[in-house]
Parts: structure tokens; C-alpha cells; sequence
């Protein structure tokens, strides 16, 4: 069912206050600006369903800039080498700009999904995959859903650099391609968790209904125009990832995550405890999420399963750790790293850490 107008500048407008807000001013002041101007908000009503938002707006004239570096536009695009900041002219330039090339914008958004593979999440989720690793005796086979272009599944061999306070935690190869770097805050009676060196994963896999084949260059470049365009350390970081990744490509599988769940686990050996990765996915199951939950309870019947997710509490955490109100997002971009472990049918369920959207901050929670 197509999302009607007002819906589209409501979420632009929360885009905007919530998610860009104090983190792209970019982002925050074209949004704004989009959410009131029909015809701009009305490219996306060409979307499919919950991809209706923002970001795909933003990424479809990120994807456009790139394509034309030499536009006047390009100077608010630090992405492709402009170095100015919002001014007068950012909205009028970006408005005529996007609907100059309507045609093309509308054939990306109803064609595309937002593909967001931020490798600095790897810095969230690696202590819990660790810790399931461990729980799991060792070894590990790793099932990402939602894995996009796959980069969290390369997280055993990225190094890792946490500062706790004066206390630099290390973890991973000394020698590593991809360095990540991360704040670890301490909330009132947590005890820092241990960062073990190695991670041993023996087979992995992705899911994903559109996965991202980074050998393809318009794909790789669409995975860089949803990357936000005043923010290049994040794409120069998936470069890295990118490169890093191509000497040994993981298995990408297309499928829905909830129908296609068991055959992608199958794919692995049945031999090896399972570790399910999810990073700000079930957002965009909606009502599907509980069928995910059951999926993976489902999963756990024939084999050892830990669920690592870092999610938004009411979009993983809240039904199985109900009540939890101080793990409930109320600045628009606070998730939740959780791990989920199941014994037969009764799951033992922890919230470990209050994450930073974009893997740059973390609080550690008591057990």
C-alpha cells in the first residue's frame, strides 16, 4: 500500500528534528526544508512501502552528486571534495537540482532499498559475539540478517580500539586492514566487559532481500550514496572494508529474513554453534518481528543459538525483556546491544550496552 503525502513529510520532518538533528547539518537542513515542498517530498511516494524515509531521499541525491561532482550543489557535499556549509543557497541549489532529474530520482527510489553497512558497528557487536563464542565453547559459525554488502561478517578480522575512561582496551589482529575506534562509557555498577583478542568464526553467511555485491561498482557506489554526505570518514572507512573484503568474500544469500531464515542457516554446518547477527534490521520488519523471534526460537530446537542484536529495544528486546523502560530510545538514535540465548524453548535474555547509531559510543550496562 503506497504511503500517502502528510506520512512522507511527517517522516521527513522526524528525519530531520531526530535523526539528523546535531549529527548531519546537511541531512538536518534539507529535510526540513523537504518535508514542507510537495513536490520534493513527493518523489518518494514512488518508494516501496516502509522505505518511504528519508534517508533513501537523501541517498538518491547523494547517488545523483556523485554522478555529477562538477554541479554547484557538489560544494555542500563534502563526499566528492565541497567544502562548504549550509548557506542561503543549500535548499534552492538541492531543489532544483533533484527535480531537474525527477525521472532519474523516482527510477532510483523505486528500484533501491537503503543499504546502510556501517563497518563501525562492528566495534558494538564484537563483545557480544565474543561472549557467545565463548558461552559456545570456541568456535562459532556466523549468520548476519540483514547483512547488506556483508561487512560485519569480516568483524574477527578488524582491530579494535576502546577508550574507557584513561583505559585504551584493545581487541583483534594487531596487524588489520580496518582499525575501528570506540568510546565505552561505564553506566552506574558495570564492570568492564573483557575484550578477548581472537574471535574464531569457521563459516559464515549473509541474508538479505537485496544483497550488495561490492565486485559491481554501481553497487558499491549506491552503498556509498546512503553513507551521509558530511560524514566522508564513514566512507572512506567502507573503502577499507570494501578492499579488505575482497580477498575473501563471504556468502551472500537472497531471501526474506523470517521465510528464508532456516534454509540460510542450513547453509552452514550443523556441527558448529550458531551465532544470529542483527544491527538495526527489525525496524523494517514491522509487525513481522514477532515471526522473526519465532523463527529463531524455531532454530534453536536443532542446534546451540545465540541471537547478538543491536536494535532499537522496542524493535527487539522489549517482548522477550519486557518493562525495561530505561532501554527505550528518547533521543531518536539510542539502540540497545542485546544477546539472546536459548535453552529449548525458554530464552535467557541480556541487555549489555546502550549503542550510538553509527558505532561511535557505547554504555556498557550491569549484568
Amino acid at each position: 500500500m503506497p504511503i500517502g503525502l502528510d506520512e512522507i513529510k511527517r517522516r521527513l520532518r522526524k528525519f530531520a528534528t531526530v535523526e539528523a538533528a546535531g549529527v548531519s547539518p546537511l541531512y538536518e537542513h534539507l529535510a526540513a526544508k523537504a518535508a514542507d515542498d510537495d513536490d520534493v517530498a513527493g518523489l518518494l511516494t514512488d518508494a516501496r512501502g516502509g522505505e518511504a524515509r528519508g534517508t533513501l531521499l537523501m541517498a538518491t541525491a547523494h547517488r545523483l552528486v556523485q554522478a555529477d561532482p562538477i554541479h554547484p550543489l557538489s560544494r555542500y557535499y563534502p563526499s566528492v571534495g565541497g567544502f562548504d556549509g549550509v548557506d542561503s543557497e543549500t535548499w534552492p541549489l538541492f531543489r532544483s537540482f533533484l527535480l531537474e532529474r525527477a525521472d532519474k530520482a523516482r527510477a532510483i527510489i523505486s528500484s533501491r532499498y537503503t543499504q546502510t553497512n556501517e563497518v563501525r558497528r562492528a566495534a558494538l557487536v564484537y563483545p557480544a559475539v565474543t561472549t557467545a563464542a565463548k558461552e559456545a565453547g570456541g568456535k562459532i559459525a556466523l549468520l548476519e540478517v540483514g547483512c547488506s554488502a556483508g561487512l560485519l561478517l569480516g568483524l574477527d578480522k578488524y582491530a579494535y580500539r576502546y577508550q574507557c575512561g584513561g583505559e585504551q582496551l584493545t581487541a583483534g589482529p594487531a596487524k588489520a586492514a580496518v582499525g575501528l575506534h570506540c568510546a565505552l562509557d561505564l553506566a552506574p555498577g558495570a564492570v568492564t566487559p573483557k575484550m578477548p583478542k581472537k574471535l574464531a568464526i569457521t563459516a559464515r553467511a549473509g541474508l538479505d532481500r537485496a544483497p550488495v555485491d561490492l565486485s559491481d561498482e554501481d553497487e558499491l557506489a549506491w552503498l556509498e550514496a546512503c553513507v551521509w554526505a558530511d560524514q566522508p570518514d564513514r566512507i572512506r572507512l567502507l573503502r577499507t572494508a570494501a578492499a579488505a573484503q575482497g580477498k575473501q568474500r563471504p556468502e551472500l544469500i537472497t531471501g526474506d529474513a523470517v521465510d528464508d531464515l532456516a534454509s540460510a542457516a542450513a547453509t552452514l554446518p550443523a556441527d558448529v554453534p550458531l551465532v544470529v547477527l542483527t544491527s538495526h534490521v527489525l525496524a523494517y520488519l514491522g509487525e513481522r518481528r514477532a515471526d522473526f523471534v519465532d523463527a529463531l526460537r524455531k532454530l534453536a530446537g536443532d542446534r546451540p543459538l545465540w541471537w547478538v542484536s543491536e536494535e532499537f529495544y522496542g524493535a527487539a528486546l522489549e517482548p522477550l525483556l519486557p518493562g525495561r523502560t530505561e532501554l527505550a530510545d528518547t533521543n531518536g538514535g539510542t539502540a540497545v546491544l542485546g544477546l539472546v540465548r536459548w535453552e529449548g524453548d525458554t530464552p535467557e535474555v541480556r541487555a549489555l550496552a546502550r549503542t550510538a547509531p553509527h558505532g561511535q559510543r557505547m554504555t556498557w550496562l550491569p549484568a
